[in-house]
């Protein structure tokens, strides 16, 4: 393909052929997720078996600008999403099998771009799975896996220099076939259209990371000795040895979290949270 990149699996590559894909991908159907003059999201099916479909058609430059004034990296696309879920797939963290990507257009502001991920079903996400724990604590022997897996998968992303940048429970999907138990289960991390790719992380995305899911389990009533198990686990070192050397990662995840819970409270209160 000539200016772009395309990949087409099956089912897209029969359902596609003799098309032109950039086409075909906006003509199809089904549940909206998100629709916005610049990218659209929605849950399709094919032969039975759900895709969720994510569409970027260009944010435009003024959009580009005004993410750098702010020191935002602009998500101009969906080869953020294709390249993590790729480099996540070779350190052996569990996300989504994509099955057709496309880019095309060298304009930065213009890019029309796709990527499209097999639906992980039947799963739930690790918000909802915990969201009772304060009243009903889970098996314990479980409850202790899946913070030890959450730290390791965290800490792998991190060391391949991948940070999340919307690293919160909900991105987490807890598979339900077979029923998780404390000595098997699957998790699968999500929703990576604004993963940033680097040779090494430096600190400061580090710490975004890790205050976001701090912030999103801070009420799930966690205790002091869970958090000590994910910081061991996550850092793979003597907890003595961690609260030495990580003073300035607790103070903000300290300040991160009041931020955030900030942000979130405008946001219900300006009726922006369904």
């Amino acid at each position: 393909m000539s200016g772009g990149v395309l990949f087409l699996d099956e089912p897209f590559r029969s359902l596609w052929m003799g098309q032109d894909p950039f086409v075909a991908v906006e003509a199809l159907e089904g549940e909206i997720f998100r629709e916005l003059e610049a990218r659209r999201t929605l849950r399709t099916e094919v032969n039975g078996h759900g895709y969720f479909v994510k569409i970027h058609r260009g944010v435009g430059w003024p959009e580009i600008v005004k993410n750098f004034l702010s020191l935002r990296l602009p998500v101009l696309g969906a080869a953020n999403e294709w390249r993590a879920i790729q480099r996540l797939s070779e350190i052996g963290v569990d996300s989504m099998h994509a099955v057709a990507y496309g880019l095309r257009g060298r304009n930065p502001g213009r890019q029309h771009s796709f990527i499209i991920t097999e639906e992980l079903t039947p799963t739930l996400s690790l918000e909802d799975f915990c969201l009772d724990w304060k009243k009903h604590p889970p098996e314990l022997r479980l409850k202790r896996a899946l913070i030890t897996r959450v730290a390791g998968m965290a800490r792998r992303m991190h060391r391949a220099g991948i940070n999340h940048r919307d690293f919160y429970l909900c991105h987490f999907l807890l598979h339900l076939d077979p029923a998780p138990t404390a000595d098997q289960f699957r998790l699968s991390l999500i929703d990576l259209h604004r993963a940033q790719l680097r040779a090494q992380l430096p600190r400061r995305w580090r710490d975004k990371d890790l205050a976001a899911l701090y912030f999103s389990a801070v009420d799930i009533g966690l205790s002091r000795s869970d958090l000590l198990r994910f910081l061991a686990a996550y850092f793979a070192c003597p907890l003595r040895q961690i609260l030495r050397d990580e003073a300035r990662l607790f103070s903000h995840l300290t300040s991160e979290t009041r931020r955030l819970q900030a942000r979130f409270a405008r946001k219900v209160a300006a009726g922006e949270m369904t």
